[in-house]
């Protein structure tokens, strides 16, 4: 029998409650809101200390990994209760952001025993902009109910640390931080190794961010407003927001298939034809895709699939944007930089042909069909070209919680 490797969001709940019963003293459950569809937004805590640590899961409907580490990670408190002493602190687990965009990227959990990436992107989701909860709208914009109910948590707990944990569908391990913290780069980087997972020396998100490489990117003083999304919008996020109480905030991303090719430090003879050619690739698949979908994208789709068509629309919208952000960038100069470009470049349109499929699937068949294609397609090249490696979800996971764990204690004084 094949089995999810990743909890879907329902079972979040059950096991959640299956870990309070084993330690009632220590764990507790509760909700602290509700998504757009009426979906509950549950709060696992352990401990009772006066400080308190947050970690959000599930923030990309895409990303099933933060769930399985904040369960995995509430479970060693479970067992281990004296981790959490030295800490001083509560922490808590939000275990799925965004539960209406889990639902509907559910294919989206690889499968024993081998999990496959064709498989996985014929059920992929990932919302548009506007409709991802970790971020704000710029003033005067009203919030999702996901990104209000965040929004609340971080005042009430004044955190001194939040945590948001990511998984990426291919590439490198990397993280983000609003400051600096003596010891966690070096500490993330160690971690990372002693997995065997590669580190993306330059990664395409944060371009605002001062870059500590490899793999760590760090918020420089006085930025933060209107964060620029790598697709081209611009906003707030629950990342920033809590820096008015001190609070240091941490994106970890881990790969389910890894590149090595991401930590290639060696030279590139001539980066300017190079970030050309990769240009070239996510235009002219773009290109593809547009000579396919035509108008197709405008018509009417089931109110239950326009959230697909709509991500869709807008990804294939921005491509020129994010190409022409790569020029206007200081040329790179390592063969990590460019790998992690070209698995942008690559992952785009694929994602636009998975999500168009899927909204287009009752619609127009044949052209479903035909993006069906282009998704097994563009999926064998890029396992050829980069050498992908599963990464076991054990490791994916151990990534998170090690990386949490360490930065915790550097930040609240623990050993």
């Amino acid at each position: 029998m094949r089995t999810s490797l990743y909890p879907a969001v329902d079972e979040l709940e059950r096991r959640a409650r299956a870990l309070v019963r084993a330690a009632p003293g220590l764990l507790r459950l509760g909700q602290v809101g509700e998504s757009r569809a009426g979906r509950p937004l549950w709060l696992l805590s352990a401990g009772h200390g006066d400080r308190h640590i947050l970690s959000v899961a599930g923030a990309h409907a895409n990303e099933p990994v933060g769930g399985a580490s904040a369960l995995r990670l509430a479970a060693l408190f479970a067992r281990r209760p004296g981790l959490l002493e030295p800490l001083g602190c509560t922490w808590h687990f939000l275990l799925c952001l965004d539960p209406d965009g889990a639902h509907l990227a559910h294919g989206w959990q690889p499968e024993e025993p081998e999990p496959s990436l064709t498989g996985c992107h014929r059920y992929f989701y990932r919302p548009a902009f506007a409709r991802q909860p970790e971020s704000l709208p710029m003033a005067p914009g009203k919030p999702l109910p996901e990104s209000a109910a965040l929004v609340r948590l971080l005042d009430e707990l004044r955190p001194v640390a939040q945590f948001t944990l990511h998984g990426i569908e291919f590439g490198g391990a990397f993280v983000m931080m609003t400051r600096e913290v003596p010891g966690a780069a070096d500490a993330f980087r160690e971690t990372a190794a002693r997995l065997r997972v590669p580190v993306d020396r330059h990664p395409v998100d944060g371009p605002d961010w001062r870059l500590d490489p490899p793999g760590v990117l760090v918020l420089p003083d006085g930025h933060g407003e209107g964060e620029r999304d790598p697709s081209g919008f611009v906003a707030e996020s629950t990342w920033f927001h809590p820096r008015r109480h001190g609070t240091l905030t941490t994106l970890i991303e881990t790969p389910a298939w890894a590149v090595p090719s991401v930590s290639d430090a060696r030279p590139v003879t001539d980066p300017d034809r190079e970030i050309a050619r990769l240009g070239e690739v996510l235009l002219g698949r773009s290109r593809e895709l547009a000579a396919v979908l035509g108008t197709r994208l405008d018509a009417a789709v089931p109110e239950d699939l326009a959230p697909l068509r709509d991500a869709a629309r807008e990804l294939l919208d921005v491509a020129p944007s994010i190409v022409a952000s790569w020029a206007a960038e200081a040329p790179g100069r390592f063969h990590g930089h460019f790998a992690t470009r070209g698995i942008s470049a690559r992952r785009i349109p694929l994602r636009v042909a998975a999500m168009a499929s899927r909204a287009l699937a009752r619609t127009d068949p044949r052209a479903a069909e035909i993006l069906d294609d282009l998704v097994r397609e563009w999926s064998r090249e890029l396992e050829k070209t980069y050498d992908l490696r599963w990464v076991p979800v054990a490791v994916q996971t151990g990534l998170h919680v090690r990386a949490m764990l360490t930065t915790a204690r550097l930040v609240c004084g623990g050993s």
